[in-house]
This record gives C-alpha cells, structure tokens and sequence, in this order.
C-alpha cells in the first residue's frame, strides 16, 4: 500500500512518517524510526472493516428498545465481586462492570476500536503502542478515566492479578503517560506483534478507588466500574443483579448502539444443572444455551415449546472450538509416559457415546484449533515442516509420517479392537495386568486415578469410559464436586485428570505461553493445567508470538497443533458448529447473527408485544 508523507487509508486512518506527524509527542518520536500509525482500529492483518465513527454494524438494530429485567441462570456459587485475582469466585456477568481500552470486533478477525481509547498509535515495527484517551470516558461516579488509571490497572494486574495476566503482558516493559490523555505502552523487543490487541482488552480499573483497598483480597464490595452496567443488589451464592447505566457515557458510541439494551440482568444461581433446566421451563428464567444434546433432542418436548411460547434456535458459527477434553495431570508419575496417556485415551468410545448419549450432535475434537483455517489435517505441508524440521528429535516422530486419526469403534459397545491397541502401548510402557490390576512391572504400583467433574452431567459420560477402563484392570474413579471447589483444585494442580477445555481465538498468541508454555506449569492459577514443561513446545509458541503475517500465523500453529496431538496430553471430546438457544417468546434480535459472536445475547431486546402477549398467555 503507497503512502505518501502523510495519507489517509479507508476508514480514516491517519498515517505519520517517521514519527514526525505534527503535534506528535517527543516520547513517541523517540520509540522508533519507522512510520507511526494513528488510527481509530486495529488489525493483526490488514485493515479495519470499519470507518472512524461508523454506522452500527449491520448484526445490530440502533433502534433497539430499551427496558425491562431479563433472568438468566448461573451454575455453583460465588463468594466475590473481584474477579481479577486467582482467589476469587467472581459473580457471573461482572465483567459488564468495566469498559476496556478496546473492542472486539464480532465480524473481524483479531480486529479491535477504541472503546475508553480514542486513537490507537503503533510504529510499523510494532514495538510499542500508544492509546489516546477519549475526553467524554467516564466513571460511574462522573470522574473521568485517566492515563493514571490505565498505568495503574496494568502495573497491579500484572503484579497482583491472575498470573494469566503476567504470562499476557510478560513482553511489556513498561506504562508510562506520553500526554494528558495519552498513555505509552513500550515492549520487549519487536516480535510480538498481538501485543497491541492484547493491550487493547485491558479492563481499565479506578486507581482512587481501589487505593484505600487491598487488591489481593476477596471482596464483595461493589466496585466502581466504568461499563454499561452497575451491581444492583446480590445475594451471595444465591443470586446478582446490574442495573444499566441510563446516561453511560460511551451509549452513542457506533459499536454501542443497540447493544446493552435490557435495564436489569438478574442472574440466578442453581447447584443442579437439572434443577436450573427446570427452572428455566417453569418460566423462572427467560433464555438458557443448552449445551446438552440430550435435553435438546429429547426435553423441549413440552406444551410451551409446541405452543410456541418457548423459541429454539440453531445459530452457525464459525468460531474457533479450540478443545474441550479430559484433561491429563503429567505432573502425576503415572502420565508422564505419552504411552500411557495414548493407551488411556483410546478407551474412550466417542462413536458410542454420539449415538447413544449425543443423539448424532456432535463432532469428535480432532483439533486444539477446530472449525477454522488453524487445524492441522493430512500431513504437514512445507510451511508447516519449516518450523518442525529443526525440531526432529525433539517432538514425536508421528508428527512427520502419520496422519492424526484417533481410533474409533463401530458405536456398538464393542471396544475389544480398542482394548487390544490400548494394551500394546502399555506393554510398551512397562506395564501388565497383574491380579486382574493394571500393574507397572518396575514399582508394583496400580494404575489408578481420579477423573475430577464440576458438573454431574458429565458423569453418563464419564462413567461408561470407567467401564472401559476397568476392562483394563485400570480404576478411574469419578467424583463430582460444586464449582468452588473444583477451582480452587484446578488452581492447586490437585487432580488427576478432569474436564477442561481450552478455548482459541482466530489469531493465537501469547495466551499460548499460558495453556502449554514451560514458565507457566509451576505457576498455581495458570491455564497450563496440563502440567507441559517442553522446549520444543516453547520455541513453537514464540515463533507463533513472533509470525509477521497471517500466512506464517497459520502454518506455525498448525504445527503447534501437531506437536500437541501427538503428545496425547488430552483426551479429546466433542464439539458442535451450532450454538442451540431457547428462550421465552419475549425478545426481539436482529436478523443477522455475526460470524463470531452467533449468540450476542447483549444485542437483544424486550418486544413489548410479545411480552405482553406471553402474560397474556397467548400461544401461537
């Protein structure tokens, strides 16, 4: 693209030189020699889609109504209204308490505006970047944002927060204010280009507010926040509510107009995942996104459904499904051999549990990156083998001459080919069916375990895999705990295996150091609950970090992908490329669903006359 010493691009962006655009500052002129960008978005590739100060896009109507209260469900409990500490059970929907620097885009891949951020300014090497504070960003308490805020907001989350925070800003040098609205951002070095984006998601937070508190202390004091919503009133464990922002200051804002639109979001929580789906048909809650195949094939059956009071939809998408999986603890002894691992993974009978649990649903995970340009297939291409040659040796040598296939059965129940390939591995491994007990034939130990589950659905799942096992002399027993507890185990690394899954966007990045990277499987609260401390893996997220276009994106983590489905570091479960929403024929939404973000219930509205025929009665 041609630029002359100071052009427009589509959409208005303003291009500098050299640094030297007029009124720039000094700070910035300094950071680099390359031209600097000064935009109202941002795009990992390309472009931004959308022009400064656009019209709404087209998966959302202006003219959305305001008004009235909507009742959604919450699984477990919570025990905080401070979620950016790894202690906290934070209420569900608290994050509509602060705005961020940025927003997502939902049509775009890895594209981001300026939300609290007016401008976004980066030099063509990327090796820093600057935000511009909007004047009009405000506080709920009428105090404007301030390049204070920001700094503070990054300085405490990375020293104080989740360590995902850490792992995310790691190549962040440092904050510091570059003007009266303007705050600089300086990396480590050049090659992580995401670093804008990810800077762009950060959640601002008050520096007044919180210094008279502790930030690393579980609080349930309602917080001063910045978003479209405020917490209303709560009852711990029990239930939330926010109440909208009548005059929030970013409203009029193009991204913001017919979004946020109901004036209370009451959330009720329910231990039982059944007792909540009861709920919910009883007209106690209004929407519910099922992600249970069964009730979706077999549970609507009811008067209100057939009547037309409850709507079920089937939305596409096409969002990454990253991987939902039972999850491999390889800090425990026994599953540090990928043998083992393998052998256990391959009992579990997908093909049965689609046709008989699933009603046919789903989709086996075949991915760490499924439903998108980024999973691997077939054999490794010559992009991708640039990145795995000079890892031979080092990763397993089926990445190079095989196909990832997982086994699969006829989904009869018979699982006695899939028993015979899972005991030659362990015979591989060094272990024997002793006494009618997987045995290690150096120690004598049992090859037993836990499988640990939050949600007692997951158990028709799991306990026909336990059977399978138990074929093998292998005991997995199976124990379901509320989601409390079930955190502060993941946090602690105390299981042996459990569900979980690991979710990707269209443009990986540095959240890659926190699934699978080496610093991050001693560090308690991280996502590498997998436990993975490998070099060959490390190198490969940052040379994902670092890849200069989208071509090189895809091919590099194609390879990661390999290198982790070949390490059987998870069994694989399912996916669906369908979001299945019912809801109480009340709402209005608008016609076009965005390609990543198919739900979007934010964008949803109150009909009042749908509403006030549902009290009515009326049936369709």
């Amino acid at each position: 693209m041609a630029i002359g010493r100071r052009g427009v691009l589509a959409g208005g962006t303003a291009l500098w030189v050299g640094g030297g655009g007029v009124g720039g500052p000094a700070i910035l002129r300094a950071q680099s020699s390359s031209k600097v960008t000064v935009s109202h978005g941002f795009a990992m590739h390309g472009t931004p889609k959308y022009a400064a100060d656009a019209g709404p896009p087209d998966y959302l109507n202006p003219n959305a109504p305001k008004g009235g209260t909507v009742r959604l469900g919450a699984r477990g409990t919570f025990d905080s209204l401070h979620p950016f500490i790894v202690k906290s059970v934070p209420a569900a929907g608290i994050t509509t308490t602060w705005d961020t620097l940025c927003w997502n885009s939902r049509d775009e891949a890895s594209t981001e505006y300026g939300l609290i951020a007016e401008t976004i300014e980066w030099p063509e090497d990327r090796s820093w970047v600057a935000f511009t504070l909007r004047p009009l960003a405000r506080w709920h308490d009428g105090s404007p944002i301030t390049v204070e805020d920001v700094i503070f907001t990054f300085d405490i989350l990375k020293t104080k927060g989740s360590p995902n925070y850490a792992f995310y800003y790691q190549d962040v040098l440092k904050a510091e204010k570059a003007g009266e609205r303007k705050v600089l951002f300086t990396f480590r070095g050049s090659s992580n280009r995401e670093l804008p984006l990810i800077l762009g998601q950060l959640p601002v937070l008050p520096a007044k507010w919180w210094a008279s508190r502790d930030f690393e202390k579980v609080s349930l004091e309602i917080p001063l926040g910045s978003g479209p919503y405020r917490v209303d009133s709560f009852d711990v464990g029990r239930s939330i509510a926010y109440r909208r922002i009548e005059d929030w200051w970013a409203k009029d804002l193009w991204m913001n107009r017919g979004r946020s639109n109901f004036d209370v979001l009451r959330y009720e929580y329910y231990r039982d995942v059944t007792v909540q789906f009861e709920a919910f048909k009883a007209g106690d809650l209004d929407v519910r996104q099922e992600n249970v195949a069964r009730n979706w094939s077999t549970a609507y059956d009811i008067p209100s459904v057939r009547d037309g009071r409850i709507q079920r939809i089937e939305i596409p998408h096409e969002l990454p499904t990253g991987m939902q999986c039972f999850a491999f603890n390889t800090r425990r002894d026994y599953f540090k051999d990928r043998r083992v691992r393998e052998a256990i993974a391959t009992m579990f009978d997908f093909a049965w549990s689609n046709k008989n649990l699933f009603y046919g649903l789903y989709r086996r995970n075949v991915s760490f990156f499924g439903n998108s340009e980024l999973a691997s297939s077939g054999l490794p291409t010559p992009a991708e083998l640039k990145y795995l040659e000079p890892l031979r040796g080092k990763i397993p040598d089926e990445v190079f001459t095989k196909e990832f296939k997982l086994p699969e059965s006829d989904g009869t129940g018979n699982v006695r080919d899939l028993a015979r390939r899972a005991l030659s591995l362990l015979k591989e491994a060094g272990w024997e069916v002793k006494d009618g007990k997987m045995t290690d034939t150096k120690t004598g130990k049992k090859l037993a375990f836990e499988m640990l589950l939050s949600d007692a659905s997951f158990e028709r799942v799991v306990l026909p895999y336990k059977q399978n096992l138990e074929r093998l002399g292998i005991d997995m027993t199976v124990r379901t705990v509320d989601t409390a507890q079930f955190k502060r185990r993941e946090d602690e690394f105390d299981y042996d295996m459990m569900v979980e899954g690991f979710g990707q966007s269209l443009s990986p990045g540095n959240e890659q150091r926190d699934f699978w990277g080496s610093a991050s499987a001693d560090t308690k609260g991280s996502r590498n609950t997998l436990g993975i401390k490998d070099a060959a893996i490390d190198s490969l997220i940052e040379t994902l970090i670092a890849a200069p276009d989208r071509e090189s994106l895809i091919a590099v983590t194609r390879a990661l992908d390999r290198v982790l489905l070949w390490s059987h570091f998870v069994v694989p479960n399912w996916h669906n490329n369908k979001v299945f929403v019912a809801y109480w024929n009340r709402f209005g939404r608008p016609e076009k669903s965005a390609r990543y973000a198919p739900f979007a219930f934010d964008t949803w509205w109150i009909d009042e006359a749908k509403d006030r025929a549902l009290q009515r009665g009326d049936k369709k």
